[in-house]
């Protein structure tokens, strides 16, 4: 995927950013979190979030 234009690149860098601010949100409620069914939910969602932005950053 060589052929990104500078738009595309600055999208991808912007959801990559994002993904990684919503693993940490993710991880802190977690780590704050009270019930475990609950705090597994969001280790799970967080996990989701760093495989997620892992994937976005091969198109770089």
């Amino acid at each position: 995927m060589n052929n990104l234009t500078e738009l595309e690149v600055e999208n991808l860098r912007h959801l990559i950013g994002e993904h990684s601010l919503i693993t940490k949100k993710l991880e802190f409620y977690a780590q704050n979190c009270q019930d475990p069914e609950l705090q597994s939910i969001f280790q799970r969602d967080a996990q989701a979030a760093k495989e997620n932005q892992q994937q976005l950053l091969t198109f770089l």
